[in-house]
């Protein structure tokens, strides 16, 4: 979407999702060295938090995915990977990737393909994120439709006739109510076995739809850092009512729904422990909640943990090897500065240091 003055007609220079490829589709490809230095900065980064496995939603150009597919390949072929990749690429290539043969969970411990993503819908902070009523910051706005429903149907349709794994994005009430009935077309149609359908972000829902995420098996794939940085201005664009089923980890639980934590890195912060304080806590960025932003959808920290971990770890088909320190599973732990689980460290959950990160019963980060 491209915004306009008031006079409709002159661009204000502010460009909005899809138009962002207009200056997108100009810019330079990174050469290999810079791919090959910003893979081994992330890795690190990663280890510092503790963090062992990552889903990678991979939006690069075709020329950078394959040479950072390549560099990925070598890294892990080296052993020099630190962190577990899943990596998912575009929905719109899904024939690209069922040509090669590939489905879903393709790989080895380190590197895995074989998952897709798709766009329905855009964001709140951009006032794109597709509400069934308009926002109460723009009256005429109700957000947009990325990808229309229809074509989407037939995208998660092909994917999931192909065998890969799919996740798409949805903000608004609307999107994930449409997505939610997308999914729920494809299973009845195509019937497929064990699909883990995911939904990216579920931020804003209507109270109607928790238990659909349970009825339809669909995955809320949520990332918690968002509630205490959108908590700040959420009211202003679409009211107290709807920001109340919002962000509705509680709930969706309650409702018997999987709950899967992330980061969205880097549009939020890759560390885990500022993702575990705000679904515990939901105390806003700017410090005017802090008996938390609607408390009732606040959540234990067994919870938190349990959907960084085990749930997140069956979202990504990895629930057999990972998610919980077992014998027979893949020896990633972390040893942290504080015991988080204790009453008394509630209020220092952000605080908390990773003092060592093990992959594969290898020491990859010791805080010195």
């Amino acid at each position: 979407m491209i915004d306009h003055l008031a006079d409709g007609k002159t661009p204000s220079g502010i460009l909005r999702d899809n138009a962002m490829s207009f200056v997108e589709r100009v810019i330079p490809d990174p050469g290999p060295a810079e791919i090959a230095e910003a893979v081994r900065a992330a890795l690190k980064h990663a280890a510092e938090h503790g963090v062992t496995s990552v889903t990678d939603m991979e939006g690069s150009s075709p020329p950078t995915r394959r040479t950072l597919l390549r560099l990925l390949q070598d890294l892990a072929r080296n052993e020099e990977l630190t962190c577990r990749i899943d990596l998912r690429w575009p929905i719109a290539l899904h024939r690209e990737i069922a040509t090669l043969g590939l489905a879903a969970d393709f790989g080895g411990d380190y590197l895995r393909i074989g998952g897709v993503k798709g766009f329905l819908d855009g964001s709140l902070g951009s006032s794109t994120a597709k509400m069934f009523a308009a926002y109460d910051s723009d009256p005429n706005n109700t957000g947009v439709f990325l990808t229309k429903p229809d074509d989407m149907l037939s995208l998660v349709r092909a994917a999931c006739d192909a065998g890969l794994s799919v996740c798409i994005h949805a903000i608004g009430d609307e999107a994930n109510a449409r997505m939610l009935d997308i999914y729920a077309e494809v299973l009845k149609r195509s019937r497929p076995k064990d699909p883990r359908f995911r939904i990216e972000h579920a931020q804003h829902l209507r109270p109607v739809d928790y238990v659909r995420f349970r009825q339809l098996g669909v995955i809320a794939s949520m990332q918690p850092y968002h509630v205490v940085d959108d908590g700040r201005w959420a009211e202003e664009r679409i009211g107290a009512r709807r920001c109340a089923s919002s962000y509705a980890f509680r709930s969706l639980l309650d409702a018997g729904a999987c709950l899967a934590f992330g980061s969205d890195w880097p549009v939020a912060p890759l560390n885990p422990f500022l993702g575990i304080d705000a679904a515990v806590n939901r105390r806003t960025l700017d410090g005017r909640n802090p008996s938390g932003w609607f408390p009732e959808q606040r959540i234990t920290v067994a919870q938190a943990v349990d959907a960084y971990t085990l749930s997140s770890a069956y979202a990504a088909r990895h629930e057999r090897d990972r998610g919980t320190i077992t014998v027979g599973k893949l020896a990633d732990f972390v040893v942290l500065s504080r015991d988080i689980f204790r009453p008394e460290e509630r209020d220092h959950i952000a605080d908390t240091n990773v003092l060592l990160t093990v992959v594969g019963g290898r020491v990859v980060y010791e805080r010195k």
